[in-house]
């Protein structure tokens, strides 16, 4: 069941996902070569913790630690460990959900750490212009296939590839919630989009083939050709007009 969010419940979304995305924030500005991803997860633990909210990661279905950190040819769920040091040339996604007051904020972002390949750069580009351009399609009366077909012919005109594996979802109360949102489709189909309704958007993008492998940890999903994969996500309210991006 959809969960058509009340003008209270709004106002507690928009605080929780403030803290994401103010974590989000904060960390990009500690980012540094040398750095291992355990100090970018224990820095986001502590800056959540000092805000009064709870890292949803945390324990979640028992993942380990309180962000995930996906680096390079790693798709989603990373887990941070002191062994993945950054380094000149790395892509870092940082996937940051927050609980505060009970609701849950989501938000990610890939970071480029040093000096980037210009076709890595362009696939991180061009997977945050997925986001972009999804959103503004998501709108009352639209449907979830609209946001689906954006994604997918934004990316494979660029030649790449869309993760179909993992997908966008319902948030609120609950860390995962009805809809889920996938990020290929066709325009015209699934759910209708209505007023209220608050979900995530987090395309995957790969920059060779779309097929992925789940790691032995049971968490970690990387690309099967071990080629570069960038993701971007935001929180969004469905309005009586432009969709509200509460990760801002």
């Amino acid at each position: 069941m959809i969960k058509i969010k009340s003008e209270r419940e709004i106002e507690l979304m928009r605080q929780t996902c403030k803290l994401a995305a103010d974590t989000l924030k904060y960390i990009e500005s500690k980012l540094e070569i040398g750095m291992s991803t355990e100090e970018v997860n224990t820095l986001c633990h502590n800056f959540i913790l000092e805000h009064n909210a709870i890292p949803a990661p945390l324990n979640y279905h028992g993942f380990p630690k309180s962000v995930c950190t996906s680096l390079n040819e790693v798709i989603c769920h990373g887990i941070p460990n002191e062994k993945d040091i950054l380094k000149d040339g790395d892509i870092l996604n940082i996937d940051v959900t927050t609980i505060l007051n009970n609701y849950h904020g989501d938000t990610n972002k890939t970071f480029l750490i040093g000096n980037v390949d210009p076709e890595i750069i362009k696939l991180v580009d061009i997977t945050k212009h997925c986001l972009e351009e999804s959103i503004k399609v998501s709108k009352a009366g639209a449907r979830l296939g609209d946001i689906g077909a954006c994604i997918q012919e934004i990316a494979e005109g660029h030649g790449y590839s869309v993760v179909r594996e993992y997908c966008g979802h319902g948030i609120g109360r609950d860390f995962h919630e009805d809809p889920q949102v996938l990020h290929y489709g066709k325009k015209g189909t699934g759910v209708e989009l209505k007023p209220g309704m608050t979900f995530t958007i987090e395309p995957m993008i790969n920059l060779g083939k779309r097929h992925c492998k789940l790691l032995n940890d049971g968490w970690t999903v990387i690309t099967e050709d071990k080629k570069p994969s960038a993701q971007f996500e935001h929180t969004i309210l469905i309005t009586e007009g432009d969709a509200e991006i509460l990760t801002l």
